[in-house]
C-alpha cells in the first residue's frame, strides 16, 4: 500500500518519456478546479477528446510529436485508412454534429452501436465524448433478442450498426418505445435508416465540446451474469479516461512512436481500453486490422507487413498461433505481447518464447474494474501468474468475511474499495442497487474470482467463484444459454457449465434433460438441432460446442441445479 501511495503521488516532473512528450494528469489540474480524493488529486471536470485528444493535435501541429498517424485501420482486401489526431479531431466533430443536430441527442442520452472493427466505431466513440452522450457498445454477434433487451433495459434512443444486423434491430424495433433513430455503416441504404457515412461527411466541423464532470457516465457495458440477464455496468470520465493518466506508463508503457495493436472485440471493454484511451493517453498509434475472423495467417502477415510494436490478445490467439511454423515469418517491429480475458496456459507462453524470442505478459481485469493486475515490462515473469496489483489498485485475496488472507491462502480477488474508491472502478449496475451492493464485501468490491496471491504480490488466478464461463475471452452466462435450450420443444430442463478446451480454455457444455412427450434415437441430430437453435436465439459464440444428454440433474434440497458438481464432473475428466 505504501509502494501504491507512492505512486499515486507521483507527479514527474519530466515533460518528455524516452525523449517523447508526455501528457500528465496535472495538466488537466492546471485548466480545471481540482480536488483530492485520498492520496489523488482529481479535477472537477474532464472529458477526454479536449483534454487529451486535443491537446495531442496541438502538439502533434507544433511538429512535436512522430509522423506515425494516431489510428491505422486495414481490412485484408487493400483498403486502408490512416488518421492523424488533427483529422481524427476533424472527422469527430462532424459525427458529433450528426448526433445532436440530425438525431436530436443531448448530453447524458444514450446510443447503442454495434460494428464490427470498422472506422466509424471509433469516430462515433470520441464524437460522443464530445456530446456528452453515454455509449453502449455491442458485439457483432448478438442476436435480435440480445438486441432488444439492451434498447428496451438502457432505454436508448439512437442505434448505430451495419447491413448484417439491421435486420435483426427492424424486428425488435417497434418494441422499443425510447428508440427515435436508426443510423447505419453502409454503402446504400435501408428504408427506415439513416445513412451514417453520407450524414457526417455534410456535417460541419464547427462543434464546442461539452463540459462533463469527472463523474459523468461516458459508457455503459452489458456484462453477463450467472443468474438473469447481462447487468449494465456503468463507466464514468474518469474512470475510463482520466484513469490512465494516474497509471501513467504501468501496464502498456508506450510512447508517441509506438503501434499497438488489439485483437479484441469492439464490444468489450478491452477494446476501450488498449484501442481508445490507454494507448492515445501516450499519443500512440492504434492499429486495426477489420478481422473479419480471427485467423492465424492474417494475425503472422499482419504483422510482418505493419511496423506493430505491441500486441493485446485473448490467450486463444496465443494458442492458435504456436501451433503454426513461425520460422517462416519475420515481424516487423514487434517487441510487446499481452494476453488478458482468461489464464494463459503456461507451456504456450513457452512455445511463444521458444519460437519468437518474445515474452507473453499477463494482465487481469473484469469489466467493472479494467486492468487491476499486469505483469509490467521489465518485470520478472512468473508463469501462471497474472502479475501485481496495477496502480491505483489495493488488490487482496480476502475470505467470505473480507478478512485479508495470509499469501498462499486461496480466496476471493477483492479490490479495496473503501474509505476510498479508487478512480478505475465502475460506478454502478444501472438501475440495480440490489446487485450493485452484492458487489461490495466489507471495505472491498469483490471480484467473484478466486486466486492466491504469493510473498512477492504475485497473484494466480484459480477460477471463477460462480458459473461464468470464460470461452475464448467472451464472458458467457450460463442463464442466457439455458434460457434459449429451453425455448426447443425437446428440452424439459438443462445445465450450462464450462467443459476444459485445450484452444479455447473453456467452452459452453450443456446437460439436457429430454421432454417426456420427446422421442428420438438420433441423438446426434438433434444435437445439432440444439445447437443451430441456440445461435439464432442468442449470440452464436454462446452456442454449447458439448451436449450430454441425462436422466436427471443434481439439485439440492430446494430444487436448485448443482452446477458446480457438474462442472467439477466435468473438469474432472480432463
Amino acid at each position: 500500500l505504501q509502494t501504491l501511495k507512492s505512486l499515486w503521488t507521483l507527479k514527474p516532473p519530466n515533460r518528455t518519456f524516452h525523449g517523447h512528450p508526455r501528457l500528465l494528469a496535472s495538466d488537466v489540474y492546471s485548466q480545471y478546479e481540482s480536488v483530492r480524493r485520498g492520496e489523488q488529486e482529481i479535477p472537477k471536470y474532464f472529458n477526454f477528446a479536449s483534454d487529451v485528444l486535443d491537446k495531442w493535435s496541438e502538439i502533434e501541429k507544433a511538429g512535436k510529436r512522430p509522423s506515425n498517424p494516431a489510428f491505422w485501420w486495414i481490412n485484408g482486401k487493400g483498403e486502408e485508412v490512416k488518421w492523424s489526431f488533427e483529422k481524427l479531431g476533424f472527422l469527430s466533430r462532424k459525427v458529433a454534429n450528426v448526433l445532436t443536430k440530425v438525431c436530436g441527442l443531448q448530453k447524458g442520452d444514450r446510443i447503442v452501436v454495434i460494428l464490427p472493427r470498422v472506422p466509424e466505431w471509433w469516430l462515433v466513440n470520441v464524437a460522443c465524448m464530445r456530446a456528452g452522450i453515454v455509449l453502449i457498445p455491442g458485439i457483432s454477434q448478438l442476436s435480435a433478442k440480445d438486441i432488444l433487451y439492451r434498447l428496451q433495459a438502457s432505454k436508448a434512443m439512437c442505434i448505430i450498426t451495419d447491413d448484417t444486423l439491421a435486420p435483426a434491430v427492424d424486428s425488435v424495433a417497434p418494441e422499443c418505445q425510447f428508440l427515435k433513430t436508426k443510423l447505419i455503416v453502409s454503402k446504400g441504404s435501408r428504408e427506415g435508416w439513416l445513412n451514417f457515412t453520407d450524414l457526417y461527411k455534410n456535417q460541419s466541423a464547427d462543434h464546442s465540446c461539452v463540459k462533463t464532470r469527472i463523474e459523468d457516465t461516458m459508457s455503459i457495458f452489458f456484462t453477463s451474469g450467472t443468474t438473469g440477464f447481462p447487468k449494465m455496468t456503468e463507466h464514468s470520465q474518469g474512470s475510463l479516461g482520466f484513469r490512465p493518466l494516474l497509471s501513467e506508463r504501468y501496464w502498456l508503457d508506450l510512447t508517441p512512436s509506438d503501434m499497438i495493436w488489439s485483437t479484441a472485440d469492439t464490444g468489450w471493454i478491452l477494446a476501450s481500453l488498449a484501442s481508445v484511451f490507454d494507448p492515445w493517453v501516450f499519443g500512440s498509434c492504434i492499429f486495426i486490422h477489420k478481422l473479419p475472423q480471427i485467423e492465424s495467417a492474417a494475425i503472422l502477415n499482419t504483422l510482418c507487413r505493419f511496423p506493430i510494436d505491441t500486441l493485446v490478445g485473448a490467450p486463444t490467439l496465443f494458442r492458435m498461433l504456436v501451433q503454426n511454423d513461425l520460422s517462416n515469418y519475420k515481424f516487423m517491429n514487434l517487441k510487446h505481447c499481452m494476453s488478458g480475458g482468461e489464464p494463459l496456459n503456461p507451456e504456450v507462453m513457452e512455445q511463444w518464447k521458444s519460437k519468437t524470442g518474445l515474452d507473453i505478459h499477463e494482465v487481469y481485469g473484469q469489466t467493472e474494474t479494467g486492468i487491476i493486475c499486469s505483469v509490467f515490462k521489465g518485470m520478472k515473469i512468473k508463469p501462471g501468474s497474472m502479475g501485481k496489483a496495477a496502480p491505483l489498485y489495493d488488490v487482496q485475496i480476502v475470505d467470505k468475511n473480507a478478512n485479508i488472507l495470509l499469501p498462499g491462502q486461496q480466496g476471493e480477488i477483492a479490490v479495496r474499495s473503501k474509505p476510498i474508491r479508487p478512480l478505475g472502478l465502475f460506478s454502478e449496475y444501472v438501475d440495480n442497487p440490489k446487485k450493485t451492493a452484492e458487489s461490495e464485501r466489507g471495505d472491498f468490491y469483490v471480484t467473484g474470482d478466486r486466486g492466491t496471491m504469493d510473498e512477492d504480490g504475485y497473484f494466480q488466478f484459480i477460477g471463477r467463484d460462480d458459473d461464468i464461463i470464460i470461452s475464448s475471452g467472451y464472458r458467457i452466462g450460463p442463464f442466457e444459454v439455458e434460457s434459449a435450450l429451453i425455448e426447443h420443444p425437446a428440452v424439459a430442463e438443462t445445465a450450462v457449465v464450462s467443459s476444459p478446451d485445450p484452444l479455447r480454455g473453456e467452452i459452453v457444455k450443456a446437460f439436457v434433460v429430454l421432454s417426456p412427450t420427446f422421442s428420438s434415437t438420433d441423438l446426434e441430430s438433434l444435437t445439432y438441432d440444439l445447437q443451430e437453435h441456440v445461435k439464432k436465439t442468442t449470440a452464436p459464440y454462446k452456442y454449447p460446442r458439448k451436449v450430454e444428454f441425462v436422466q436427471e440433474l443434481p439439485k439440492t434440497v430446494t430444487g436448485k441445479i448443482k452446477r458446480n458438481e457438474l462442472r467439477k464432473k466435468e473438469w474432472g475428466r480432463m
